[in-house]
């Protein structure tokens, strides 16, 4: 079988809650970013949460996206490490459900949660405990599956620890052995303080697209307008999908700059909403659609997951929508 899209990514059961801004200040945890905690702080932000009404699908950001891809109609398929506990089954039914290949077998142990708080102004304040998702390894990648695949989706999320670090090496110099492109996402402005050379490395070399948002991008290239950014990026990377949030976002393609509405909408949460906008791009490059209706797509598929709880679309796009992208 052929796949769209192999994305490498941490396993997470997402479990999201939306709360006061009082209970965030009570747990003290800073607002709108993700904290790597460990088991016993994330039994102890659960047992906060006690009464409030929880909400648990598949997660992990490369997760989301692929699982936003099957649900586009694309083609999926994802590595990631679960447990062989409740948690674990929960998050294999519901991607196979979707249709995403998920071969990579479980383990004795704990798979991995981020619990996602949503506050009134919908930022997402995101605890993430690893669990077994921090034991995927380069042996846990399929070279099968990759040589089947157009793209190959790395999350930056990966790069850690030693062991996912080695697994996404692993699937990015499969991806090039043979010819499939490759597609990483910075995920988050903190990873770029650890991992900066690391990854101008990846952004010089095996990157064919680099999604990142604006403040990754300024982190990135030391430079604050959205298109110096992009341009800066796309002397390296063959191309770019550059968010800018409200403002919609920035492309890159064969030397051309390709700018992005935003949609208005009203955002009661932002979880996934780059996921989503990945999903967007990935589908529509590898499923017939230019760059620009690609573009549109993702843009319309972000806002429509930011006004809804969850960052899996709870109204999927119909195939009518999908082909008004494509005139």
């Amino acid at each position: 079988m052929s796949y769209d899209v192999y994305g490498v990514g941490n396993s997470l059961v997402d479990i999201q809650a939306r709360i006061q801004d009082s209970l965030l200040t009570q747990l003290e945890f800073s607002k709108g970013v993700m904290t790597l905690v460990d088991e016993a702080t994330q039994v102890r932000v659960l047992s906060a949460l006690d009464g409030v009404t929880l909400h648990r699908c598949a997660g992990g950001s490369a997760a989301n996206t692929i699982s936003g891809l099957a649900e586009f109609g694309g083609r999926g398929a994802y590595a990631g490490k679960l447990g062989s506990d409740e948690l674990g089954q929960v998050w294999l039914k519901d991607m196979r459900d979707l249709g995403v290949a998920c071969s990579v077998p479980q383990a004795a142990g704990q798979t991995g949660t981020c619990v996602c708080l949503i506050t009134e102004d919908a930022q997402r304040t995101m605890l993430t405990h690893l669990g077994l998702s921090a034991t995927l390894g380069p042996d846990d990648i399929d070279e099968a599956e990759i040589a089947q695949s157009k793209y190959v989706y790395i999350e930056g999320y990966l790069f850690t620890n030693e062991s996912t670090t080695a697994a996404a090496m692993k699937a990015i110099e499969l991806a090039k052995k043979h010819g499939v492109k490759v597609a990483f996402t910075v995920s988050d402005p903190f990873l770029i303080a650890i991992n900066r050379d690391l990854f101008w490395q990846l952004i010089e070399g095996p990157v064919d697209l680099l999604f990142c948002n604006l403040e990754e991008a300024r982190s990135l290239t030391g430079l604050s307008d959205p298109i110096d950014c992009a341009q800066k990026i796309h002397q390296h990377a063959a191309d770019v999908a550059l968010t800018l949030g409200a403002d919609g976002s920035l492309l890159m393609h064969d030397s051309r700059i390709v700018p992005i509405a935003g949609v208005p909408v009203n955002a009661i949460d932002t979880t996934g909403a780059g996921d989503m906008y990945a999903s967007g791009i990935l589908y529509g490059i590898t499923n017939g659609l230019s760059w620009p209706q690609s573009g549109h797509l993702a843009s319309q598929a972000s806002a429509r997951v930011v006004s809804q709880m969850g960052a899996r679309l709870k109204r999927p796009f119909t195939s009518a929508e999908l082909a008004e992208f494509r005139k």
